[in-house]
């Protein structure tokens, strides 16, 4: 996937960004590239979220801004959003280069972590400070591709193969990977048919009165993303919150719409994949907790969900989950029902492997358009 260009936007982001978001970024010098973004919080008390994206299919450059965006608008957090870049190209997001993703000092110092990354195979100083933030214990969300969040080569230079999904080295304790360890399953299978078969998210039985469903109806999360496949059981304390129906595609199949034909009003569910596999009979959890904790560090906790992506972010529930999610890691008390109203105008792409560029406009929200 292409490029964000962050570079000489901000002189105009932050009149705009006053103006229709009621919000302020953080002040650069107009002609330093602007490697990432940052949204002020309420007051300097603000816990401070870092959000990295860095996957070349679902759009978490497009994704994470707007939940940042939403985190920070209405309910006061401070965040600061990561991309990956290109080391000799500085403030143009490439999602396809997966060894560079700055900013993530962030981390020091920062209260909560949501990553939306992919195969990414970062240099030991930014890993690092990985490293250092699970060490610490502290909370983190993992969103669609963060189960299979890093990837090194047998032969890269690296101290940390072990966070590479499906590790099988010495380290026991990491076996399988970043994705097993701390979220609870690394990349495993599409369990729906990949842009033919959406997702319907239903509570889990015993999940009804948790905290992250606050204010979200059973049946209400949609997402055209097919549902991951995932093992059973998850490991340690892992308890599914949301279910993930599969959902036959009721309409036309069409490469040009963001939803590949498929729709919100889509009812019909699935008997079987594109494979023969039953995919309804046992219903696959795409949201879970957990709890982590990484040899000689502190315990933590974990939300994921394999639903996210940019274009099942139109759904207003799936925008709730994340923030309930959040808020929930944190240890702070759930809304009833959170603002999640959209930020400025959303258009976001339809996930899939691609080589269109995009830029954030004055509104820091993503216009796309090919180079030619």
């Amino acid at each position: 996937m292409g490029y964000l260009k962050l570079r000489t936007i901000f002189a105009l982001a932050m009149l705009s960004i006053c103006i229709s978001c009621g919000q302020k970024v953080e002040k650069k010098e107009v002609d330093e590239p602007q490697q990432w973004l940052t949204f002020n919080g309420k007051n300097q008390e603000s816990k401070h979220i870092v959000l990295v994206s860095g996957d070349e299919e679902y759009r978490s450059e497009e994704a994470l801004p707007q939940l940042a965006k939403i985190l920070s608008k209405h309910h006061g957090f401070k965040c600061t959003v990561l991309f990956a870049q290109d080391p000799e190209k500085p403030g143009i997001v490439n999602a396809n280069y997966v060894k560079n993703i700055p900013g993530l000092e962030n981390l020091e110092k920062a209260d909560m972590m949501v990553i939306f990354t992919r195969f990414r195979a970062l240099p030991d100083s930014q890993m690092q400070y990985f490293e250092n933030y699970l060490k610490a214990g502290k909370p983190l969300i993992g969103i669609r591709t963060a189960t299979h969040a890093f990837n090194f080569g047998k032969d890269a230079d690296t101290n940390f193969a072990h966070y590479s999904n499906g590790y099988s080295g010495d380290k026991i304790e990491w076996t399988e990977g970043f994705g097993r360890l701390i979220l609870g399953e690394k990349w495993h299978t599409h369990h729906g048919h990949h842009k033919n078969q959406s997702t319907r998210g239903v509570i889990a039985e015993d999940a009804t009165s948790h905290p992250v469903t606050n204010g979200i109806e059973s049946g209400s999360i949609w997402g055209p993303t097919d549902v991951y496949g995932v093992r059973f059981p998850l490991p340690g304390d892992s308890k599914p919150i949301i279910l993930g129906q599969v959902i036959n595609r009721e309409g036309v199949f069409d490469e040009n719409d963001i939803f590949f034909g498929m729709k919100p009003t889509d009812k019909i569910l699935a008997t079987e994949n594109s494979e023969g596999v039953k995919v309804n009979d046992i219903l696959m959890p795409i949201a879970w907790t957990k709890s982590y904790q990484i040899p000689d560090g502190k315990k933590g906790k974990t939300f994921t969900t394999t639903i996210g992506a940019a274009s099942d972010m139109l759904n207003e529930n799936v925008r709730r989950l994340l923030v309930n999610g959040v808020f929930w890691t944190m240890d702070l008390p759930v809304p009833q029902k959170a603002n999640v109203k959209l930020i400025g105008t959303y258009k976001p792409s339809a996930f899939g492997f691609n080589t269109d560029e995009y830029w954030l406009n004055k509104n820091l929200e993503i216009v796309s358009f090919q180079l030619k």
